[in-house]
């Protein structure tokens, strides 16, 4: 029984000696991978921020063809409606 209460005690402190050697090489690997994140990144945004001016030429490119578009349908859409109504003028002129 004193053999159990002196042997428990060194194996427990060895374990827990070992766990404390693991935990430490495993924090130390986990910043050298947080480290490398960290690169990867900052390096997409360095790229996605020269990116920014192509997105910004394109978003204006649709809006000024969105507004052309816009104009065009307009232009359109009045020229059919005072076709029509002319017609309708005259037809009612004719019916008078």
């Amino acid at each position: 029984m004193n053999c159990f209460n002196v042997v428990f005690p060194v194996i427990l402190y060895v374990l827990l000696f070992i766990l404390l050697i693991v935990l430490i090489v495993f924090i130390i690997k986990m910043m050298g991978t947080l480290n490398k994140v960290d690169r990867v990144i900052d390096d997409i945004n360095n790229k996605s921020n020269k990116l920014n001016g192509l997105f910004d030429i394109v978003d204006h490119t649709t809006d000024m063809i969105a507004s052309v578009s816009d104009v065009a349908v307009g232009f359109i859409t009045n020229g059919l409606t005072n076709l029509f109504s002319k017609r309708t003028r005259k037809e009612d002129d004719i019916n008078e």
